[in-house]
C-alpha cells in the first residue's frame, strides 16, 4: 500500500508519501493549475494497487476528490481540529503538516471524519443557492422599503401588495430616485420566480425521503428546514449523543455559568453553516 499525507491549497499541495512494499519515501510539492498534481497521481496508479491518502478538511477541493474517486485511492478527511492537538511542534509548515498526516495514516491514529456523498452535496448546493437569492430579495426588498419611507410611507409588508407596488410606482421621485426604484423592482421581478422554482425543486426532493416527512410531522418544521436537516445530519451514528448532534447544528444554548450558578442564553447557532441559516 502506498500511504500519503497532504497538505492542501487551493493552488497547490505538499505531500509526503511512502509505499509500504519497498520502503520508498518522498516529499515534494505539487502544482494544480499546470496539472502537475494530477499527472503524479495519474501515474502512481499505475504503480501502486492500494492507495490511501489523508488531509485535513478544507475547501476548493472538490476537483481532488472526484479524482481520487476515479482513480480508486481511498481519501481520508481529518478533522481540523484533532489535527491541530496532535501537532507536537510548534513549527508549522507545509511539509510538516504533510508529515503528520502520513504519521497518523500510519499509525492508525487519524482522526477522519464523515464525508457527505456527491448526491448530499449538489443538494446542499441547492439549498445555498435558494438561501442566497432569498438574502438578495431581501436586501431588494429593504431598499424600497427605504425609498417609501423616505417619501413618509410606512407600509411594511403591504408595500409588496398588488396594491402596494401600484401606490410606490406612483410615488413622484427624483430622476435617479425614480431609476432605483425601477431597477429595483426590476430586480425583484427577477428574483421572485428564480426563488420559486428552487423552492418548487426543494419541496420534490423533500418528498423523496422519508426521514423528511417524518421531521415535518414536528410543529414548525417545513420541507426546506427538513431536508437541510437531514442532508447535514447524513448518518446520524456518526454522533454519540443527542447533545453532541445539537451542538453540531447550532441548537444548544449559550452559556455563562459561574460560581455554581448556570446561566443559560439564547440558541448559540454556532453549529453547521448550512444549517444555522434554517432555524
Amino acid at each position: 500500500m502506498v500511504i500519503i499525507g497532504v497538505d492542501y491549497h487551493p493552488s497547490f499541495q505538499t505531500i509526503a508519501f511512502l509505499m509500504e512494499e519497498t520502503g520508498e519515501y518522498d516529499e515534494r510539492e505539487l502544482n494544480h493549475s499546470d496539472g502537475q498534481a494530477e499527472r503524479f497521481y495519474r501515474e502512481l496508479k499505475e504503480r501502486a494497487v492500494s492507495v490511501r491518502v489523508g488531509m485535513e478538511a478544507t475547501g476548493h477541493a472538490r476537483w481532488f476528490e472526484r479524482l481520487l474517486a476515479e482513480l480508486g485511492f481511498e481519501l481520508w478527511i481529518g478533522d481540523p481540529a484533532e489535527l491541530k492537538t496532535k501537532r507536537v511542534r510548534k513549527q508549522k509548515t507545509d511539509r510538516e503538516d504533510a508529515r503528520l498526516m502520513l504519521k497518523l495514516l500510519r499509525e492508525n491514529r487519524f482522526p477522519k471524519i464523515w464525508v457527505p456523498s456527491p448526491e448530499n452535496r449538489d443538494l446542499r448546493q441547492l439549498l445555498w443557492h435558494r438561501h442566497r437569492l432569498v438574502q438578495m430579495r431581501t436586501r431588494v426588498m429593504n431598499q424600497l422599503q427605504a425609498v417609501a419611507m423616505n417619501e413618509g410611507y410606512r407600509w411594511k409588508k403591504k408595500l409588496f401588495s398588488e396594491k402596494g407596488r401600484a401606490l410606490l410606482e406612483k410615488l413622484s421621485l427624483a430622476p435617479w430616485a425614480s431609476r432605483r426604484r425601477k431597477e429595483l423592482l426590476e430586480l425583484l421581478d427577477q428574483l421572485d420566480p428564480k426563488i420559486a422554482e428552487l423552492t418548487a425543486a426543494l419541496e420534490q426532493e423533500a418528498k423523496k425521503r422519508p426521514e423528511v416527512q417524518l421531521l415535518r410531522s414536528h410543529p414548525g418544521v417545513g420541507p426546506i428546514t427538513g431536508l437541510a436537516y437531514v442532508l447535514i445530519i447524513g448518518t446520524p451514528d456518526r454522533f454519540p449523543n443527542g447533545k453532541t448532534l445539537g451542538s453540531y447544528t447550532g441548537l444548544i444554548p449559550c452559556e455563562d455559568s459561574s460560581a455554581g450558578r448556570q446561566r443559560l442564553g439564547h440558541i448559540s447557532k454556532q453549529g453547521n453553516s448550512l444549517s444555522v441559516f434554517c432555524w
